[in-house]
């Protein structure tokens, strides 16, 4: 009878967790309405080729592990199991260079083993990678020859009992170098532009969670002696980072890890994105059909536009989610593993004008993605929205509802250039529609204010007529109480 009763609230939880989560099969172009539920939506990109090494005209890739794309499109791509890092031309599918080799400061050479992350800084002409296996990070110019090889830093303020193997690597304006480790979670290994360790940076913050809480309050009251040999509550590590202006980027893989999934940091290491209630990937597990089990969102890389927009590429399912500058949701793009569009183990993402690639470190491709005729139509009007153009944006949003009624941002974007045009009635109708409750408020306070101007004077007829008929009714009842008591 027990056994039978765990089995019964075994199925129940599983009934329940699939009542609350979208069944959207992985081929699926969706997004999501006003109340949070997975909707059927236009694509924003369309799967448009897969490339593999000999398509570039070298030989095949194997387990690359990520790329970066400069404004000129040079596609750099660590292409960790052939140790060697390829500079190719996206527009013309070219292999440009290989750096198998490098030249050392003293003239040696040495070689890559198992290259993981790739930057390049375009001001400087500067390559930056890192050489995992070697534990270790080259920083080379494009001709490679190396200028810097940073190691293990001897530094109190790294653990000495840890390894060095760096996974990604970027370097922001003033040359600082930052690389995320595989074996560190508290934040991103920081040196300045001469090499020199300088501490952490941008770590995530620990999970509130209710063990993480009943942790903190009994450790108030444990010696000091405890709370050596206690377990202690770590954050989730960082993953992939990106870098657009004054501004780093990062996000977490950690399916468990709700807190700190993407972050924007500014110099102080601040994060900007922290009040914002933006649920990045999807907003509930998503029950897989084909596999019977639910699937969580997993940010394994981040790419920052052009333009600003944010993309974020999901492990689980292998979904690139596009959110505009102020982190709304745009688009969901992905496919069936076995289509063009589809990955077996997606690891990094860039962008390059009106097209996105994605990184596959199992098929060994680079799958392209080109932007729709809708997709064109929501950049438009993301773009005048945010600038502040409102007014223009209006019939852009109005385009986009032509072709999808259940899209929430245009709702959102038509209510607030309505607003803006005094048109309070309409704005009220579409931010209701969007579920904006802050827009609606507003809208709602000038709509009252106009009504008042507008019939002022009616209003004001209205309450003196009142009056007045109060107080004749007030005169009236008085005498002729008076006379009543005047006859007794």
């Amino acid at each position: 009878m027990r056994y039978a009763v765990i089995i019964l609230t075994a199925l129940l939880c599983v009934s329940v967790m699939t009542a609350n989560s979208p069944s959207v099969s992985a081929d699926d172009t969706y997004n999501y309405d006003r109340w949070g539920e997975a909707v059927p939506s236009q694509a924003g990109y369309t799967a448009e080729k897969s490339l593999s090494g000999n398509d570039f005209g070298t030989d095949s890739f194997k387990s690359p592990s990520d790329f970066f794309c400069t404004s000129d499109g040079m596609l750099y791509i660590a292409d960790s199991g052939n140790n060697r890092i390829v500079c190719a031309d996206i527009e013309n599918e070219t292999a440009v260079t290989i750096y198998d080799k490098f030249i050392m400061p003293d003239g040696t050479e040495t070689f890559l083993d198992t290259p993981s992350g790739v930057y390049v800084s375009e001001k400087s002409g500067t390559l930056y990678i890192a050489d995992t296996n070697n534990s270790r990070i080259l920083v080379s110019d494009m001709n490679g020859t190396v200028s810097a090889e940073i190691t293990k830093p001897d530094s109190t303020l790294y653990d000495s009992r840890k390894t060095f193997l760096p996974q990604k690597v970027i370097a922001d304006k003033g040359g600082n170098i930052y690389t995320v480790l595989g074996n560190i979670t508290t934040g991103a290994a920081m040196f300045s532009a001469d090499g020199e360790f300088t501490g952490f940076y941008g770590a995530n913050r620990v999970e509130p969670t209710a063990k993480a809480v009943r942790n903190y309050i009994m450790g108030l009251f444990m010696s000091d002696e405890k709370k050596a040999r206690r377990t202690r509550s770590v954050p989730s590590g960082i993953t992939g980072f990106d870098i657009d202006g004054d501004f780093i980027f990062t996000c977490t893989s950690s399916s468990t890890q709700s807190t700190d999934t993407v972050k924007k940091l500014n110099a102080a290491g601040n994060n900007i994105f922290a009040d914002k209630q933006t649920i990045f990937g999807d907003y509930k597990p998503m029950y897989d059909t084909s596999q019977n089990k639910v699937m969580e969102s997993a940010i394994v890389d981040i790419d920052i536009s052009a333009d600003g927009n944010i993309n974020c590429l999901d492990l689980t399912e292998g979904r690139i989610f596009q959110y505009d500058r102020e982190c709304s949701l745009l688009f969901v793009t992905g496919g069936e593993k076995g289509c063009t569009g589809g990955f077996e183990h997606a690891c990094a993402v860039e962008s390059y004008g009106d097209r996105l690639y994605v990184l596959d470190s199992s098929k060994n491709t680079i799958t392209v993605f080109s932007e729709t005729s809708f997709g064109k139509d929501v950049h438009r009007a993301v773009q005048l929205y945010n600038d502040g153009y409102y007014d223009e944006a209006l019939q852009p949003w109005y385009d986009v509802l032509k072709r999808d009624g259940n899209y929430r941002y245009a709702h959102i974007g038509i209510a607030s250039a309505l607003l803006r045009r005094g048109d309070y009635k309409g704005a009220m109708k579409y931010s209701k529609l969007a579920d904006d409750n802050e827009i609606y408020g507003k809208a709602f306070e000038g709509f009252r204010r106009e009504c008042i101007m507008k019939n002022g004077g009616y209003i004001f007829a209205a309450v003196l007529l009142l009056i007045v008929s109060a107080v004749t009714a007030s005169k009236y009842i008085k005498k002729k109480r008076k006379g009543a008591d005047s006859k007794k």
